[in-house]
């Protein structure tokens, strides 16, 4: 634990010192006297000694062990240490000091060959895992290392220079004179083997490239991308040479992500959008002053009029050629898959070819094919089938949900990126563009499954109903009028023999009459109560306000004659229960009724002031038939506590 806390403390030490080095050569130089200025302060090195000690001490900071970093750290010390020792170096020499000014200059070129080693040969070498792809590409570092040590001997052994460009020359007490004639042609040769060690390191990026997984790719393509860039610039010479120095500070940024974040920040959407824009300034740049021109030639005195019409038509060519570029580099990286228009016109055609389970098997296709991935899955919520899987999600699928209408209906399931150049960072476009689809199909799903729900409810709903009457009957009513026919029997035979037996058996048969018309109005009453055909659903709701205590008022809104019966029944079953749950636990002093007919629904209220609900409450029998009874009707009953004590149940029952 302390020697990584000190590794830490050095690494943050490299990268405050580094950067205050910089800026104070960058004001140096800016302050040398008129004979000392040099054309070029700021080279890449400049960027090196700003950038790549803060980025590495962050690394270091999270990934103690990664040597990667600690290259990083110390080759942009050596650049830091290499500018401000040049830049003393001239102001050293502009005040006269110049065996002072002769020592520096050794240090300056030893921070030269530390950075280089480091950062150009190094780093890409070992990018992004502290290791080279194999151990002959370590020839390559021999190879770095001795150019530019080679490179390095020569300037510091360099003869005085003829003729000296400054006002005074700085001494070199360690030069060799005998070495003028072929000190061009060693820094030929040095130079061509420190360009070499630099390329191949670059081309060992590219040979850990090319074999590895998507995922090594996508870390891989960031070092690549940078280095690329900044030896291309770096090759072609002075003429790009500020934008060489800004790649040079774009680097270490590019290896942070390769380390630490290239899941979640794709390669090939910077080069999407590098095209894209690159493209998209030229073409309208191109069309901008091309229809400048023209304007300006039919309207020579006009520069206002040639500048508007060259903005309108630049203008109008912007958004289509946008698009036009867009689905071109799609295309060109990721294929057939690359336009998530097609895709969707593909998933659309597929979709109305299919049932609803069969939709979302094409959803789930057209999503892995899309992204490119292992495996893609929809989860419905509440639907049959409620997952269908692609391929092979894996363990950790990333999830996203499948919104409808506010609504979540599932899940969408997406599982590691496949074989391809790089991990599809398109998939936001092709995810959004998807999505609504398959949330629409997953909608589908569940409607279905609830439709299908719906008629096994209704199916088991009527056969129970069946099989009640077919019970109450048979072992009720049965059983009286097979009772009654035998006393009828008995009284026939005893009627002449004993009249006074007739007579009882008469009145038994009277008394079971009664019973059996008992029996058939409770069959009566349990198909449609008969309160709804004699009262109306008002008059039958304040009856069943009057049969006990608490209290209770009934308000009634709007037309309640002209409502369907299954509506009229569940409303009056829905309010018997409640008003027998008040009368039961509520413990109310208390109760309303609401009854309110809206165009489109009849809204039912019961309310109570009493003891409300219980901290846990359970759904009973009586709660889950009322939920029931308000679904058949596709409505809804819930019940809710009151702020103010009590409970209220309510009911929306569609018209």
């Amino acid at each position: 634990m302390v020697r990584i806390t000190t590794t830490r403390a050095v690494a943050v030490v490299t990268a405050v010192a580094s950067p205050v080095m910089v800026v104070t050569s960058l004001l140096v130089y800016a302050a040398l006297p008129p004979g000392w200025h040099i054309d070029v302060f700021a080279t890449p090195d400049t960027a090196a000694g700003l950038m790549f000690p803060p980025v590495g001490a962050f690394l270091v900071y999270h990934r103690p062990r990664l040597n990667v970093a600690w290259l990083m750290c110390g080759g942009g010390f050596g650049a830091a240490a290499g500018q401000i020792s040049g830049a003393l170096m001239f102001r050293a020499a502009a005040d006269g000091a110049l065996g002072a000014a002769g020592y520096l200059r050794y240090v300056s070129i030893l921070g030269w060959l530390v950075s280089g080693l480091s950062l150009a040969v190094l780093v890409p070498l070992l990018s992004p895992d502290g290791r080279p792809p194999s151990r002959r590409w370590w020839a390559v570092a021999v190879l770095g290392a001795l150019s530019m040590s080679a490179e390095a001997l020569r300037l510091i052994v360099r003869p005085a220079l003829d003729p000296n460009p400054w006002p005074a020359a700085v001494p070199n007490p360690l030069a060799v004179e005998a070495l003028r004639p072929y000190t061009h042609l060693i820094s030929t040769i040095t130079w061509a083997g420190i360009y070499a060690a630099v390329v191949l390191s670059l081309v060992s990026l590219v040979a850990r490239f090319l074999p590895s997984d998507p995922l090594t790719r996508r870390q891989i393509a960031w070092p690549l991308l940078a280095f690329t860039g900044y030896v291309t610039f770096l090759l072609i010479g002075e003429r790009f040479w500020l934008i060489a120095v800004i790649w040079a500070g774009l680097v270490p940024i590019a290896m942070a992500f390769s380390v630490m974040r290239y899941r979640l920040y794709g390669i090939d959407t910077i080069i999407s959008r590098a095209f894209v824009g690159g493209g998209l300034l030229a073409v309208i740049s191109g069309v901008y002053f091309g229809a400048g021109a023209l304007a300006g030639l039919v309207a020579s005195r006009e520069n206002q009029v040639a500048g508007l019409a060259a903005a309108l038509v630049a203008g109008a060519f912007f958004q289509p050629l946008r698009r036009l570029l867009q689905r071109l580099v799609d295309r060109a990286l990721y294929g057939h898959v690359g336009d998530p228009r097609l895709l969707a016109e593909r998933l659309t055609q597929e979709v109305r070819r299919a049932d609803p389970a069969k939709a979302l098997s094409s959803v789930v296709t057209v999503l892995q094919d899309g992204l490119a991935i292992e495996g893609a899955a929809v989860e419905v919520v509440d639907g049959r089938p409620g997952y269908v899987e692609s391929g092979h999600v894996g363990s950790e699928p990333r999830q996203i949900p499948l919104v409808w209408h506010g609504e979540t209906v599932g899940r969408l399931l997406l599982g590691r990126p496949g074989p391809r150049r790089f991990a599809a960072a398109h998939d936001e476009r092709v995810i959004s563009t998807l999505a609504p689809y398959a949330a629409d199909v997953a909608h589908a799903v569940r409607m279905a499954a609830d439709l299908q729900r719906s008629r096994h409810q209704i199916l088991t709903a009527r056969e129970e109903e069946r099989r009640r009457l077919r019970r109450d009957l048979h072992d009720g009513l049965g059983q009286t009028l097979s009772s009654m026919a035998m006393t009828i029997n008995l009284a026939r035979s005893s009627l002449k023999k004993s009249p006074d037996s007739a007579d009882t058996l008469l009145r038994d048969l009277r008394t079971g009459m009664d019973a059996v018309s008992g029996d058939i109005r409770q069959l009566v009453y349990g198909l449609r109560p008969p309160a709804l055909d004699d009262l109306g659903l008002a008059g039958a709701v304040r009856a069943l306000a009057v049969e006990g205590p608490p209290p209770v008022t009934v308000e009634v809104s709007g037309d309640l004659t002209t409502l369907p019966a299954a509506v009229e029944v569940a409303a009056y079953r829905i309010v018997q229960e409640a008003l027998t749950n008040v009368r039961r636990h509520a413990r109310a002093t208390s109760a309303s009724i609401a009854l309110d007919r809206a165009p489109d629904a009849l809204r039912v209220r019961v309310s109570d002031d009493g003891a409300g609900l219980p901290e846990r409450p359970r759904a009973g029998v009586g709660l889950h038939s009322m939920r029931e009874r308000a679904a058949e009707l596709g409505g809804t009953c819930v019940t809710v506590p009151v702020a103010t004590g009590g409970t209220t149940v309510e009911a929306i029952l569609p018209l």
